[in-house]
């Protein structure tokens, strides 16, 4: 897996099919709650196309604990975000799938960071990583991202204010060089942008690359647009190159990262479907759905096909004007809540896709 975005639509679902159906495979063999709910449901054990290819929706890791591996080859579980009270999905990993999802994370940013390792500032807290076996989403995504950088540095103290002295000292420092940034979009916006306008700190973070994701539904809420986050980013803080970024814990690795004009892309080892909210029937390219995400990955649990909470649309394949091969898509965030209801309804008592 050397260059991520290189297979034609063709190349790629004949490559990725092959490998999403040895999973499904794999999962029945080796999940009986997975076994189950696929003998009661009507999908195909062998998909003929990815559209064919079972997904479970994501909410399933929330209510049941799924894993394809004996409990004592669980090495790290991740657990979604959540607020206090809301149940959070659980993802149990063995050692070959982490190491397959760290590796190819590296993959899939060589494209945008190069191979040699930045100095890298954390815009979060190192609080996050206190326990090395059980780790929220926002622990798995430092731990995932820091192999990109050296030298880490955290931005945020403990009690999550800004960490002035520390920072200007380490932009001093690192002064003409490139650095890395990474951090999760809300974070940024709530804890750096925001603070840093409260108490009138001029930042200038120079040469430096900015990778971020997830919390854009709090951003939807001020009414923050990817356009705008960028440029007040840019205004406040002197970052010059942002990358925003789509994932979640339950495809771990999997991640679709935005191209230089701004449309996030299917890696050769990932795709994404859009489904209608209501049928469930694939939507045709430039309509509204929901996300469901395909995956080669996922070997410990059973979620190499899932089907989120998340709308989108689908732009267009292998014609990027960035150079890039594959779907690229935009997210338009989370399906609300009472049009979900529809959806869990669907699957109660274990039904799948």
């Amino acid at each position: 897996m050397t260059i991520p975005y290189h297979l034609t639509k063709t190349e790629k679902e004949s490559q990725l099919l092959a490998k999403l159906n040895d999973l499904t495979k794999w999962h029945i063999e080796n999940s009986p709650e997975y076994k189950a709910m696929l003998e009661k449901s009507s999908a195909k054990e062998v998909a003929n196309c990815l559209e064919e290819v079972p997904h479970l929706p994501v909410q399933l890791f929330k209510l049941m604990d799924l894993k394809s591996i004996p409990q004592e080859n669980v090495v790290k579980v991740l657990t979604s975000s959540g607020t206090t009270g809301q149940q959070v999905s659980k993802i149990y990993l063995d050692k070959d799938t982490s190491v397959t999802q760290t590796k190819t994370l590296v993959e899939v940013m060589k494209p945008i960071l190069g191979n040699k390792r930045l100095p890298m500032i954390i815009l979060d807290t190192k609080s996050v990583l206190k326990d090395r076996k059980s780790f929220s989403a926002r622990g798995a995504g430092i731990l995932g991202f820091s192999n990109f950088g050296r030298k880490h540095f955290y931005a945020l103290n403990d009690d999550m204010t800004l960490d002035v002295e520390g920072l200007q000292s380490y932009l001093k420092e690192y002064a003409g060089q490139r650095i890395l940034l990474f951090g999760f979009t809300f974070m940024i916006w709530q804890y750096i942008y925001k603070e840093s306008l409260k108490q009138e700190i001029k930042l200038d973070f120079g040469d430096s690359i900015l990778i971020h994701g997830g919390g854009w539904k709090k951003l939807k809420d001020e009414a923050v647009d990817t356009q705008e986050f960028n440029q007040l980013l840019h205004q406040q803080l002197g970052i010059r190159e942002i990358h925003n970024y789509y994932g979640m814990v339950e495809q771990v690795g999997s991640i679709f990262v935005e191209c230089s004009h701004g449309y996030l892309h299917t890696p050769s080892y990932a795709d994404v479907i859009i489904r209608n909210p209501i049928t469930f029937e694939p939507v045709p390219f430039g309509e509204q759905g929901l996300i469901q995400v395909l995956s080669e990955l996922p070997k410990s649990y059973p979620g190499h096909s899932l089907l989120t909470e998340d709308l989108g649309t689908i732009l267009g394949e292998d014609d990027c004007s960035c150079g890039w091969k594959g779907k690229y898509f935009n997210v338009a965030g989370r399906i609300p809540k009472a049009e979900l209801r529809g959806c869990s309804d669907t699957f109660q008592g274990g039904g799948v896709g």
